[in-house]
């Protein structure tokens, strides 16, 4: 019987040691990079920025969003990989007419990082890699767990400016901050709404997170906000608190010194 693996929206792939790979998940292409994979990386966005030193080499096709498809059918991989938040579905189904394999992925919390190592193992033959990986987090996973914990607090998590936009509660960032007691208040039925500073929002929360990314805010927008609204402000680092794989394991790390501060 030959072994499958699942991705995300529940199509099985069978193990391809050889594969040929693209991946359009900035967070992912560093996975993979970890995994022993960056031989067999052909293609990657711009966005995909880690490790510096295995991805300079690895021809780009353009943005998360404005995927360059001709770039990549010239590329001939036999394996994609995307994300449900990250790309347009529009793009990989124009992608599925020539790549024979479509790997969709959408971790949902941190603990879904395990299931997306073993994922991308198991179809690129790195089992052993996934393995260690996975032992590795799940040791961070317990460290942070066993650590120390302030009271729970209400955060505003913002991305952007002008228009001013947060996280939805069903967000990977919002279950990473659930970790250590910290929610995000509901403002809407999207999962990344717009808001106005009004006094009932200001008088909901306890302080204010900025993200590095996508939006970057500085210790300048810290003061300035900190004065607007009266309320607690601190500067965090988005790629710590919002990309999964590799970079979740320092994440874990990251949210141990998020809950002393």
């Amino acid at each position: 019987m030959t072994l499958t693996f699942t991705d995300a929206i529940g199509t099985q792939h069978q193990a391809d040691p050889d594969a040929r790979i693209v991946s359009l998940v900035p967070s992912i292409t560093e996975l993979l990079c970890d995994l022993g994979l960056a031989p067999q990386l052909v293609g990657r966005t711009g966005f995909c920025i880690h490790p510096a030193e295995l991805v300079r080499d690895i021809p780009k096709v353009g943005g998360t969003k404005d995927v360059n498809i001709e770039k990549i059918r010239a590329l001939a991989p036999t394996h994609l990989v995307v994300n449900i938040d990250e790309n347009e579905e529009e793009t990989a189904d124009l992608l599925a007419e020539f790549v024979p394999n479509i790997i969709v992925t959408h971790p949902l919390g941190p603990q879904d990082n395990l299931a997306l190592a073993r994922l991308l193992g198991g179809v690129f033959g790195r089992d052993e890699a996934a393995a260690r990986w996975c032992a590795e987090f799940e040791a961070e996973y317990a460290a942070l767990q066993a650590s120390p914990k302030g009271p729970p607090q209400t955060m505003l998590y913002v991305i952007w400016q002008d228009p001013w936009m947060t996280i939805s509660p069903d967000t990977y960032i919002a279950r990473m901050l659930a970790e250590i007691g910290w929610q995000v208040p509901s403002l809407g039925d999207v999962r990344y709404p717009q808001f106005r500073w009004s006094p009932e929002l200001v008088n909901g929360i306890d302080g204010v997170l900025l993200s590095s990314e996508p939006y970057r805010f500085t210790e300048a927008h810290v003061h300035a906000l900190e004065q607007q609204i009266g309320k607690p402000v601190l500067l965090v680092d988005g790629e710590m608190l919002s990309w999964y794989g590799s970079r979740a394991l320092a994440g874990l790390k990251y949210l141990r010194q998020l809950a002393r501060e």
